[in-house]
């Protein structure tokens, strides 16, 4: 099974080297086979500049450039489109999230022939480095807010970091969100829409160069109105988006 990574990039020169170079050699040491999919969301520093270096060292490297919508979700989304994979992740470009997790994730979907593969880095096992501590009040909450609302137990939908089959990902559009409300729609979709899934704690920590793109007081409108798609599907669609079982 081929895994695929997309990784948006938006001015990541700092970071970039370091999470690509990292990623790779776990991949290549686990003999998975595999493509790391960039994005670069029309950078304004040196990121195009050094993805196009690091291509030489880097084999299974792809990237294009975003000209245009722009932000977190357009450039998920960019990448979603294109990846070859037989499933694919969503990584950050700041090493926040873990090769050695994402091996892990693949090894269970393979297993156990999961659709999904979610994380929670609030569990058991999980671990959270540096995390702010106004950010993890308002995670929290927001994650309990949903997880009540949809009747579920998963309580890390916000969490960008998840597995998903090809067949999942195609059935889970149209995409909708253009912000970081993507990373719950994703994975509240695929549990609306009748998809298998496990939960496998992560790690998750800081950057050490450049600036979090996630700005919270943008964002509540734009998770609630996600939130309230999914519902909406949930409870009045009759079943229309689920996924037929053979």
């Amino acid at each position: 099974m081929k895994l695929s990574i997309v990784i948006p990039a938006y001015n990541e020169e700092g970071s970039i080297t370091e999470t690509l170079t990292t990623l790779y050699d776990k991949l290549k040491s686990e003999n998975i086979d595999h493509e790391i999919f960039v994005t670069n969301d029309n950078s304004k520093d040196k990121t195009a500049e050094i993805l196009t270096s690091l291509k030489e060292s880097i084999p299974t490297l792809k990237f294009e450039t975003n000209k245009g919508p722009n932000g977190f979700g357009y450039a998920v989304r960019y990448g979603l489109e294109r990846f070859s994979g037989d499933c694919v992740a969503i990584m950050m470009a700041d090493l926040s999230d873990s090769p050695d997790d994402l091996v892990r994730f693949y090894r269970k979907m393979v297993e156990d022939n999961y659709d999904c593969v979610f994380g929670n880095r609030w569990i058991k096992g999980g671990e959270v480095i540096d995390y702010p501590a106004n950010k993890k009040y308002i995670n929290r909450l927001a994650n309990l807010i949903v997880a009540f609302s949809a009747g579920i137990k998963y309580t890390d939908c916000t969490n960008a970091f998840k597995l998903y089959k090809r067949e999942t990902m195609l059935g889970l559009k149209p995409f909708m969100s253009p912000h970081f409300n993507l990373t719950l729609e994703l994975p509240l979709k695929a549990i609306v829409r009748g998809y298998s899934y496990t939960v496998l704690p992560n790690s998750w920590k800081n950057r050490k160069a450049g600036e979090s793109k996630l700005k919270i007081k943008e964002m509540g409108s734009r998770y609630f109105f996600i939130l309230l798609y999914c519902l909406i599907e949930k409870f009045f669609s009759r079943g229309d988006f689920k996924k037929k079982w053979d």
